[in-house]
């Protein structure tokens, strides 16, 4: 029992206890020793034909259990979904056996993780499929870039989905939402982030369809909400997390005008008739010289969703615990402080600045830049 002068001691010498990051909740059905959250960073490390998680996987997430929640790295839901070199899948028994030993160490150590299923659809390259075209909504170039093991490659005209195509990506979605359980995952996430196939349905330049998958609104805002549906059968709703950006910015094709805004905010209204665990929103770009991230780009979505939010893109600790004091969001989720800092949560807890990456070595390489990053030393004795 700790007796009452030694608890007055410890609170007085530790006030950043009390940050409302570290704060449990409830998002969902997973139960949060803290809101800060791993959001999911693509580091290109499954360097093998298989496109297996290695033992560098396991290493990697189970140095960052102590996060509230980990969204895994986004990963391919079947072959057709590949559009960047050397990220894991989970459409094939040596995947989920090798997922499978990551979500061990994660629980292990105390650690919950959730897998975060992509797609890129039209923004892939035909180097990714043996010289056939990749997929998308219409047969529209998104003018992206594609990272391929040649090196980096623009984009080209995709074929467009036939309803056969989008039937057997919905359950490829499915499918991959059963391996993860097997894989012993604790929930899944659907990618409907920035360029990516769930994305360019929601986009009216990419989406130039006139059958039940485009034509308006509802039709383009179909094969997210069925998806949603599908994983919702598989996890239950409160196990399935959502990933939007309706501020991403990409050339003339995505750009956040109040038609887009507009459309996302039908579309996030809607998701509250197909219960989620959370609703994983990135915000916008932070602006040079802003004093942090624009919290009123994200309280204007939680206006509209009734369920818990996670908060991302371009905060800290102090942004982070003031959009959570604010009732803004329910927990943040962070991508480059998590790069270098596996004890993130600690840092934050005992005050600590974050040491920063090194981009060079972000999507290279092997253990370098990706499970050698220290963890807070202890302050020098007096």
């Amino acid at each position: 029992m700790i007796d009452a002068p030694t608890q007055q001691a410890r609170e007085q010498d530790g006030p950043t206890l009390t940050q409302p990051l570290l704060r449990r909740v409830d998002l969902g059905d997973f139960a949060l020793p803290n809101r800060v959250v791993m959001a999911p960073i693509t580091r290109a490390r499954a360097a093998n034909q298989a496109l297996a998680p290695t033992d560098l996987h396991v290493e990697y997430y189970g140095q960052r259990a102590s996060s509230g929640l980990i969204i895994t790295e986004g990963t391919w839901i079947s072959p057709e979904a590949v559009g960047f070199v050397n990220v894991p899948g989970i459409h094939s028994e040596q995947q989920v056996t090798a997922w499978r030993r990551v979500t061990d160490v994660v629980h292990t150590l105390g650690g919950r993780i959730v897998l975060q299923l992509w797609h890129t659809g039209a923004a892939s390259h035909p180097d990714h499929h043996g010289g056939r075209l990749p997929a998308g909504p219409s047969a529209v170039d998104p003018h992206e870039m594609s990272f391929t093991s040649a090196g980096p490659r623009q984009t080209v005209t995709p074929r467009e989905m036939t309803l056969a195509d989008i039937r057997t990506t919905i359950a490829d979605y499915r499918a991959a939402a059963e391996n993860a359980r097997r894989a012993g995952f604790d929930g899944v996430e659907l990618n409907a982030l920035g360029s990516y196939l769930i994305a360019q349905f929601l986009n009216p330049r990419l989406n130039q369809r006139t059958d039940a998958y485009g034509s308006g609104r509802a039709g383009r805002q179909r094969l997210l909400l069925e998806v949603v549906d599908e994983l919702a059968e598989v996890w239950g709703a409160r196990r399935v997390g959502v990933r939007l950006s309706p501020y991403w910015t990409a050339g003339e094709v995505f750009r956040p005008d109040e038609a887009t805004l507009d459309g996302y905010d039908e579309l996030v209204t809607k998701l509250n008739d197909h219960p989620l665990a959370y609703l994983h929103l990135r915000g916008r770009d932070p602006v040079a010289g802003a004093d942090g991230p624009d919290l009123d780009a994200i309280a204007r979505y939680r206006q509209l969703f009734d369920g818990p939010l996670i908060a991302n893109n371009g905060f800290g600790r102090e942004s982070g615990n003031a959009i959570i004091e604010a009732g803004i969001a329910d927990a943040v989720s962070f991508a480059a402080h998590f790069i270098a800092n596996p004890d993130l949560v600690t840092r934050f807890a005992l005050g600590r600045e974050p040491a920063a990456g090194d981009p060079a070595t972000y999507y290279t390489g092997e253990a370098e830049g990706y499970v050698d990053y220290a963890v807070s030393g202890r302050r020098a004795s007096r």
